[in-house]
């Protein structure tokens, strides 16, 4: 067997109910998200576990919550014995790679996503921004068009190169329809609004970059123990100030998912497993490469069969 990699899911795999069973069955997974609720000062588990769904998408209540639903998985996933040689993450989920890779303290890193959706609000006030989906078009196109939108005056960006033939753009809710028009007239086969409740890695989000940094500042940032694959170049880091600036860039950045994902590729690794809420990133991976092996983990019957499929792969 090659390379293991740990990857962590970002904003849009939430959904009310995650965590739960995986809180009922083990008392230390209970104590986990106990520690979430003290550190932020009011009841995220109770978001989770009960909703609403509006109350969880909120950035300021998605990102801690599926920062924590990652980190508990990881919790009872490593007790059984498996470790990565690389961690990475979309977006947000790259918070819960650092923290896996000993970068951050879960309960850290738990505050710093909380602060960061705060910040990201402030940025722009729900309504206003918006991201959507574009399947079939190239990058190339793409950012010609969205380079021709902003200088007529609506801003919009590249947000996530996720695999191909699927590309995320981000910006004000002006814009990003003036792009998504545009982007059918050219040939996109599907432009999907997203579930999110801002303009995520726009340059609308750079006024939050700087007050990200503060935060950060306060959030014991040290060098991880396992190479984490950063979002904002698709490089393997350790340098905790690396880590630092690489966190504040990726605000405003594009999210280099499918250059991340072939970086690990070429690293050796052939098994990703992802880590949290959802199978998101098992099926961008895929498409990435289709050889490679993926396991999305969640709860303990997840986990216990994967822990069992790579077992037989080492026998």
């Amino acid at each position: 067997m090659g390379k293991i990699a740990f990857v962590f899911p970002g904003q849009g795999s939430q959904k009310v109910g995650m965590g739960e069973s995986l809180a009922n069955q083990h008392v230390h997974i209970q104590k986990m998200f106990q520690k979430a609720d003290e550190k932020l000062g009011y009841s995220l588990t109770d978001i989770m576990f009960n909703g609403p769904e509006e109350e969880l998408t909120l950035t300021s209540n998605a990102q801690p919550a599926l920062l924590a639903v990652s980190m508990a998985v990881l919790k009872r996933f490593e007790e059984e014995g498996v470790t990565p040689d690389f961690t990475a993450g979309h977006s947000l989920g790259e918070y819960s790679a650092l923290a896996a890779a000993g970068a951050i303290t879960y309960e850290e890193a738990v505050w710093a996503v909380h602060q960061r959706g705060n910040l990201m609000e402030e940025a722009v006030p729900a309504g206003q921004g918006a991201m959507a989906a574009v399947l079939g078009m190239e990058r190339e196109v793409l950012e010609e068009v969205t380079m021709s939108v902003t200088q007529g005056g609506a801003v919009v960006a590249v947000a996530n190169f996720n695999c191909p033939g699927q590309i995320v753009i981000s910006g004000s809710k002006e814009g990003v329809e003036q792009a998504a028009a545009l982007l059918k007239e050219k040939g996109a086969k599907r432009v999907i609004p997203l579930n999110v409740s801002g303009p995520f890695h726009s340059p609308l989000m750079e006024p939050a970059a700087e007050k990200l940094r503060a935060v950060l500042d306060k959030a014991n940032i040290q060098s991880s123990r396992i190479p984490v694959v950063a979002n904002v170049d698709a490089q393997p880091v350790t340098d905790a100030e690396t880590i630092k600036e690489n966190l504040v860039k990726q605000l405003y950045s594009p999210v280099l998912w499918e250059d991340s994902v072939q970086t690990m590729l070429d690293a050796g690794v052939d098994t990703f497993i992802e880590i949290g809420s959802g199978t998101v990133l098992s099926g961008l991976i895929k498409k990435i490469n289709r050889r490679v092996r993926t396991f999305a983990i969640s709860d303990e019957e997840s986990i216990v069969k994967t822990v069992v499929a790579l077992k037989e792969e080492t026998e």
